[in-house]
């Protein structure tokens, strides 16, 4: 057993102008991320461009964090392909590189013929050939597929599924989770903008893509909910609302990777086909930060 409690940002992976991984970039932002009270990362995943990253390069990109990485931060991998023999193939490379958890996303391209059996037996076959705890990735608003909370309650049932990522905007489905599954299994929320919500239903966490420049307001609000100051953990919420669908809602990957460069961290360019925000984006995108206390 993990413990799934804190803040894992799913950290950008950063390109150079020809869009090959910047691994001396990586490893600056990761020397800045580290001195921040950060509780691990999740590596390759959305946020990361992990659909647009082979696979040997989503296994670079995790033994590169884990030579970095300080005791004590988990290292979470991206490890979800469309196809249960293939996920469970780089399931075992991730393991090789160091990783301490791997996060599986639903397979989506086939979403309307996938039924809740074949999810079942997906996640359950990985689990069982993985030496690594299995993480559950929910995000339907790119894969079409929302994992059904009576899926996720028979697979928290087996040992080595330890917990979920619920990235589909919905308390009431978190609340569910919560309720629904065993106590020691551990639900994450996918975005800050729902995380006070979250975390007074029982979350234990989040990976929260804001998580890769707010840390601090983030870690604050936390705590503020740990002490029962839940006046200031709402006035902590309130500001990072906007910032948030900025971020998750509004320019996805290249605004996260803009904001990177505008708070000092590198960000540079998404891989092509995603292109980065222009000059009246970045106008939005730097008001609402500003908005947010963020720069």
């Amino acid at each position: 057993m993990i413990s799934l409690k804190g803040i894992f940002p799913p950290i950008p992976t950063p390109f150079d102008s020809d869009e090959a991984i910047d691994f001396d970039r990586l490893k600056s932002n990761l020397a800045r991320w580290n001195g921040w009270p950060l509780d691990g990362y999740v590596v390759a995943g959305s946020t990361g461009e992990s659909v647009s990253l082979s696979g040997t390069e989503r296994v670079d990109l995790v033994r590169a964090v884990r030579s970095v990485l300080p005791r004590g931060k988990l290292l979470i991998a991206g490890a979800g392909l469309e196809s249960t023999r293939a996920t469970i193939e780089l399931v075992g490379r991730m393991a090789d590189a160091g990783a301490d958890a791997v996060i599986v996303v639903t397979p989506g391209y086939f979403a309307p013929s996938v039924r809740p059996a074949g999810l079942v037996a997906h996640y359950r076959a990985i689990a069982a050939a993985s030496s690594l705890p299995v993480i559950l990735y929910s995000v339907p608003v790119y894969t079409h597929l929302d994992l059904p909370i009576e899926v996720v309650r028979e697979l928290a049932a087996y040992p080595k599924v330890v917990g979920i990522k619920e990235s589909g905007g919905s308390l009431a489905k978190i609340t569910s989770l919560v309720d629904q599954t065993p106590q020691d299994f551990q639900v994450l929320v996918g975005s800050a903008g729902l995380l006070l919500g979250a975390l007074m239903v029982g979350a234990v966490g989040c990976v929260p893509a804001l998580g890769n420049l707010a840390t601090s307001q983030i870690h604050d609000l936390m705590s503020a909910v740990q002490r029962g100051e839940l006046a200031l953990a709402r006035e902590i919420q309130a500001k990072l609302v906007e910032p948030n669908e900025l971020l998750t809602v509004r320019f996805g990957v290249a605004g996260v990777k803009a904001a990177l460069d505008l708070v000092g961290l590198y960000g540079g360019p998404p891989r092509s086909p995603l292109q980065q925000l222009d000059e009246a984006e970045l106008a939005i995108l730097r008001a609402g930060l500003g908005r947010g206390g963020l720069i």
